[in-house]
């Protein structure tokens, strides 16, 4: 059991959470009843659900923590928006070791099914069945910066504006915090002045293509590198369909998504 908390949360990044994590002290007064179950143990449990996709009943009964207790702790970090703290703490330890690339940035999204909830609608990919969204932008290396989620019938232009705006002031090498790229590329799907307006306004250069002007065979010159962190978004299986009726949930499985594919660039 010890080897397989240790492989799930590895010495580096509990370390980084115990930054984050919220702590908690259980006083009884009068004494006894049953030990709290650790923190270490219910994240391998959590990272686990995650990655293999599986029901919060199909927990495997090798984890200290039932499936309850750990559902719990997800829950109370979800609410406390521990992941969006770690996905911060992650981005500032490879920001001050000058590994993230402000120089092209990208934007991009992608859909799946949920089955109910909000933040969802019908997906006109998908027939019109109910989806949600997920929007990201990445450095040029292709490390998520920001993220949300929407319903599936959100356009992605409208996704734009808050994933900039949510970009944290991040640790540099050398120099005061940043969170502003100095270019975006974005696909045709975010072609409107109004963007580009406000993207000039913010001294960031826009990379947007053209619809009917620009051929498609060279749009991905660029943008290909947030193409393939959704492949790598798709190696957290939760994130295939939307199970979690909270928004808060299913946006907590995205972060931390984004969180371990930050930390194997942080131990690489």
């Amino acid at each position: 059991m010890p080897e397989l908390i240790e492989r799930l949360v590895p010495d580096e990044l509990w370390t980084l959470f115990r930054r984050v994590v919220p702590p908690t002290e259980v006083i009884r007064p009068q004494g006894g009843g049953r030990r709290r179950a650790g923190d270490r143990e219910c994240l391998a449990a959590i990272i686990s659900v995650a990655t293999s996709g599986c029901t919060w009943r199909q927990l495997p009964p090798v984890f200290e923590p039932a499936w309850p207790t750990a559902y719990r702790r997800f829950a109370q970090w979800s609410r406390e928006r521990v992941w969006a703290r770690l996905h911060r703490v992650l981005l500032d330890e490879l920001g001050a070791r000058g590994e993230l690339n402000w120089s092209r940035c990208a934007i991009d999204s992608v859909s799946v099914r949920a089955a109910k909830g909000p933040l969802t609608g019908p997906n006109p990919t998908d027939r019109g069945k109910p989806g949600s969204k997920i929007h990201l932008i990445t450095d040029r290396n292709g490390l998520p910066l920001s993220l949300d989620i929407s319903g599936a019938n959100t356009h992605d232009s409208l996704g734009l504006q808050p994933l900039v705006r949510g970009i944290p002031p991040i640790l540099s090498r050398r120099g005061p915090r940043r969170r502003r790229p100095a270019q975006l590329h974005a696909d045709k799907g975010y072609d409107y002045d109004h963007l580009r307006k406000w993207l000039r306004e913010r001294r960031i250069r826009h990379r947007i293509a053209r619809k009917v002007i620009e051929s498609f065979t060279r749009l991905g010159r660029h943008r290909w590198v947030v193409e393939r962190t959704v492949s790598w978004l798709a190696g957290c299986r939760r994130l295939h369909r939307r199970y979690e009726r909270k928004a808060e949930h299913f946006l907590g499985f995205v972060g931390i998504a984004a969180a371990l594919i930050i930390y194997r660039r942080l131990t690489n």
